[in-house]
């Protein structure tokens, strides 16, 4: 079913950046289809344009991956991405398209059936790779062409809302983005205030709450203490923390004595980041109830005056420029930037009333939540392509009208 594959040119590297338009295996894992994007250029006599151009139609796979999940990862080319050339570790091939669709194959290619076999038949070296004959021998069901078309465009549809929703969540994010620079700033002013907005040095109206220093070989899955450690707040996806609804290790009770419990409004601080944009990342409690919480290692907890900074708004510290800037400036350090006490309380920064933070604060939650609602949507719909790949690629499902024509 396959009438011919090769694999792609070898070019060295400081040739890139000029002549004909080259995608490479690297490209594979961020693209579905070779569909009219730029990539990197290299020059290519006429000979090697005719024998490593794509055309419509052909597949083309990555012999190599830097990830094992990536071996034999598979794209397809479109009529718009005929003519891009393509690179040293990836391979074409063509379809006798009579018998196997090339939209069918690249999904089949994603089915976890040929996703286990990439897997099985993994060569690992330096990096891991996969030589043609694995990868050809790869099993496929084969159903009439007329079928093939019609479970590659179910699936296309799919993916197609999946893209819109990628492209409605990414615009959210940019509004979100605008707004806090706005509403965080005093450019933008809601409705009701007009006032001036105070300047204040945040180290005059905070205390600092007793930490601990345990490392994650001394935590317990369960207990009456939770523990958050410096590492959930870098791997939170959220501002607010919830410790009575969050899975969270726990520290024994034995060891929790004499350190501060934390309540509703409490900020905690990771103290130290791989890189500049985690420095003052933060997160603030909400719903503690009856939990007890405490903060641990590489973590400064702070209780902020609530006449000064309201419940909510607090999240946002570390999004308010003159804020952000002023820890990453005094972050120091070689493999890691690091942030402190002093360096927190000398921050001076210009604040609204507690009743505008709180507006604020509203606003950006309600963005939050959309935001949400939309990518849980997006979720719901991957598991949902998910299920029809199992379904339609294996015929445990089939769909009547394109074998039946009624």
């Amino acid at each position: 079913m396959v009438k011919h594959h090769n694999s792609g040119v070898y070019k060295k590297a400081d040739l890139y950046g000029r002549g004909c338009n080259i995608v490479g295996v690297a490209d594979l894992y961020s693209v579905d289809a070779v569909d009219g994007q730029r990539f990197a250029e290299v020059p290519l006599s006429p000979s090697e344009q005719r024998q490593y151009s794509l055309e419509s139609g052909d597949l083309l796979y990555g012999e190599s991956s830097l990830v094992r999940d990536g071996i034999g990862r598979t794209v397809y080319v479109t009529d718009r991405g005929a003519g891009t050339a393509f690179a040293w570790h990836t391979r074409r091939y063509a379809l006798d398209q009579r018998q196997l669709l090339a939209p069918y194959t690249y999904y089949y290619l994603q089915s976890h059936r040929a996703r286990k076999h990439m897997m099985e038949h993994a060569i690992q070296t330096a990096i891991t790779g996969i030589n043609t004959a694995a990868y050809f021998a790869c099993q496929i069901f084969v159903p009439p062409p007329e079928e093939q078309h019609a479970i590659a465009t179910a699936l296309g549809d799919v993916d197609a809302l999946l893209g819109a929703l990628d492209k409605l969540i990414a615009k959210k994010h940019e509004l979100k983005h605008a707004a806090m620079q706005q509403l965080l700033t005093g450019r933008t002013r809601l409705s009701g205030f007009t006032g001036e907005w105070q300047q204040r040095r945040l180290g005059n109206h905070l205390i600092f709450l007793k930490h601990g220093s345990h490392s994650r070989a001394e935590l317990i899955p369960t207990g009456s203490v939770k523990y958050l450690h410096y590492g959930d707040i870098h791997g939170s996806a959220g501002l607010m923390l919830d410790p009575s609804a969050t899975a969270m290790p726990c520290l024994p009770a034995s060891k929790a004595v004499g350190l501060d419990r934390l309540t509703d409004g409490d900020v905690v601080f990771a103290d130290a980041s791989e890189d500049l944009n985690g420095v003052g990342k933060s997160v603030e409690l909400q719903h503690v109830g009856e939990t007890e919480v405490v903060s641990g290692m590489h973590t400064i907890a702070v209780r902020f005056d609530k006449q000064l900074l309201a419940d909510g708004f607090k999240a946002h510290l570390q999004f308010i420029p003159p804020f952000r800037d002023h820890l990453r400036r005094l972050a120091a350090g070689t493999k890691v930037y690091a942030t402190n006490r002093a360096y927190i309380a000398s921050a001076e920064l210009r604040l609204p009333t507690t009743d505008e933070q709180t507006i604020i604060a509203t606003v950006l939650s309600d963005m939050d939540a959309e935001i949400a609602a939309l990518e849980a949507r997006r979720a719901k719909t991957r598991d949902m392509k998910q299920a029809m790949m199992q379904e339609l690629l294996t015929g445990r499902v089939r769909l009547l009208k394109a074998i039946t024509g009624k």
